[in-house]
């Protein structure tokens, strides 16, 4: 019983990759609290399915769950769809009281930031470092966080993705 249950489970994991499952998109808030964050591409998904594919049959509905939230919060490969992908400003939101162990975040705003005056900072109580990415009207369209980056990874993403503002 349990090898037919085990079997069952990669057959509908495996079913549900490439078709995308229920390609039901879902808000970056939602994909945020998931723990799916950032501007990952949906073969990012197909990975991660390769990769949890040998996990054991308690785990499987975990996995399959799992799979099928990322295909929901995942962006669709194309040459170049990131590269096209640009915003108006940005929230670097952090807590101020954690940014002692963030020192590359540290160095950016304190040397960095002013390069990029669309780009605001806002220090938010116990905020995990993020980019708050904002659409035309000024509204959060993609939170990307940042925990791990260093200062030249924010700065090379900032010049691609922020559009400059014009000066008047």
């Amino acid at each position: 019983m349990g090898l037919s249950i085990y079997i069952f489970s990669l057959v509908l994991l495996f079913s549900l990759v490439p078709f995308g499952f229920t390609k039901e998109q879902l808000s970056s808030r939602e994909c945020e609290d998931l723990g799916f964050s950032g501007l990952a591409l949906c073969s990012d998904c197909n990975t991660l399915a390769e990769y949890v594919k040998d996990q054991d049959v308690l785990k499987s509905n975990l996995v399959v769950d799992l799979v099928s939230d990322c295909l929901k919060c995942c962006t669709e490969d194309s040459d170049d769809s990131m590269s096209k992908i640009t915003y108006s400003g940005a929230v670097l939101e952090v807590c101020m009281r954690k940014l002692v162990f963030y020192p590359e975040i540290v160095g950016f705003i304190e040397e960095e930031k002013d390069q990029f005056p669309s780009v605001k900072v806002q220090y938010i109580f116990n905020s995990p470092p993020k980019l708050i990415m904002l659409d035309n009207a000024g509204q959060h369209t993609e939170t990307i966080r940042i925990d791990n980056w260093k200062r030249e990874h924010i700065l090379q993403f900032l010049r691609e993705k922020v559009k400059p503002t014009s000066a008047n």
